[in-house]
């Protein structure tokens, strides 16, 4: 799994219009990873906390759907819906086996060099505790902000597994 600190490996995926979007070309902006299903209820709780955090802090908000499953009829709609504007299809998961990501919502904080600063969960909430005590991805975005590292910089996901083809 990649650490906070190194290179954000780069990858090009295509958006649900067909335009290629690559991450070496974000170099000088900040880049959140938001590696998400249209489907997972987990993943429908953060979203408004991704989005929020993002624009709060002048982030760029990459959307990934990794999900086999999922058609571009379903990832259209449900991103309409939640109010994500870009959404990039990773149906081949090379974004999920680049990041060491299993399971969405999962979040990746790129800075404006192109370094890895914080992966993981967006917030502390779980099943029996469901109000988030922390909220990691929009404490991360504000430590970058202030010149500062990420504390804590990783954190364990949880949600839904994704889906590949067998």
């Amino acid at each position: 799994m990649i650490q906070p600190g190194q290179a954000a490996p780069d990858f090009q995926l295509r958006d649900l219009d067909g335009i290629p979007h690559r991450l070496s070309a974000q170099k000088g902006r900040v880049t959140v990873l938001h590696i998400w299903s249209s489907t997972c209820p987990w993943t429908e709780r953060t979203d408004p906390r991704v989005r929020e955090a993002a624009s709060a802090h002048g982030a760029d908000l990459w959307t990934i759907a990794p999900n086999t499953d999922e058609t571009e009829d379903q990832l259209r709609t449900e991103s309409r819906r939640r109010g994500l504007r870009l959404v990039l299809r990773d149906v081949r998961q090379q974004v999920a086996d680049l990041y060491g990501v299993t399971a969405t919502p999962h979040v990746v904080l790129v800075d404006a060099r192109g370094l890895v600063r914080y992966h993981g969960a967006v917030d502390d909430a779980r099943f029996r505790e469901p109000q988030p005590r922390r909220r990691f991805l929009a404490e991360a975005l504000a430590a970058i902000q202030r010149g500062e590292d990420p504390d804590p910089a990783a954190t364990p996901t949880y949600g839904c597994a994704i889906v590949r083809e067998a």
